[in-house]
């Protein structure tokens, strides 16, 4: 069974936190939900309830999962958080049958000889419904490995796992990789809920406590 997490979400306003990270809309009408596939690939669902808007993110196989739980939502994005096969081996099936615009960073797209409809920039933001979505450029796990940030909700793919990192691949640059955590990941709020491409849901709050990739980091 998929895991569904309704979220509602702190408002933060510590004085340490740039402006950057602050957000008013009501993310209580944010839905997530979260689906297993091949290879324990962690896909997701978000969607708004207010306008039925969607973003897919890691497009899986098998495909009839994520269709099932996009049902009669109206698919805009279809993100891959990196260019490994596991990651977006859906995202050509899940477009033909449930539309949106397909999107990756471009370096993976050349790295791994894939395709997408949009390469997406460092900071850009997309909109579904009443929300918007941040992109984060993570490079180490791959060369184009991205976050996605909404509101205090953040998908890192392969970039940060809980208690740890992505499995090392051909191509993989772990100095680079802990260099992106420590710099787009480690400065969010404690509260950030932490959505992998593999394992469980997890915070920032605890990853810092916990994990070894932030073990250079001073005290919060």
């Amino acid at each position: 069974m998929p895991d569904a997490h309704q979220c509602t979400v702190l408002v933060l306003t510590e004085s340490r936190v740039p402006p950057l990270f602050w957000y008013s809309y009501d993310v209580s009408r944010l839905g997530i939900v979260r689906i297993k596939g091949d290879r324990e690939v962690n896909g997701y669902v978000i969607s708004c309830a207010a306008t039925k808007e969607a973003i897919v993110i890691d497009p899986i196989e098998p495909v009839d999962k994520i269709v099932s739980e996009i049902g009669d939502l109206k698919v805009r994005w279809i993100l891959a958080s990196h260019g490994h096969p596991g990651h977006l081996a859906g995202k050509d099936q899940i477009q033909a049958r449930m539309g949106g615009t397909t999107a990756m960073h471009v370096t993976d797209a050349k790295t791994f000889l894939r395709s997408a409809d949009r390469y997406l920039d460092p900071e850009e933001h997309l909109q579904f419904g009443e929300f918007e979505l941040r992109v984060l450029h993570t490079p180490g796990h791959t060369p184009g490995s991205l976050c996605f940030l909404v509101g205090n909700h953040l998908f890192t793919g392969d970039t940060l796992l809980a208690g740890g990192v992505g499995k090392q691949s051909p191509g993989t640059d772990l100095r680079r990789q802990l260099f992106s955590i420590l710099n787009a990941i480690a400065p969010l709020p404690p509260a950030t809920a932490i959505y992998p491409g593999h394992g469980a849901v997890t915070s920032l709050e605890r990853e810092l406590r916990d994990n070894p990739a932030f073990r250079s980091l001073p005290p919060r």
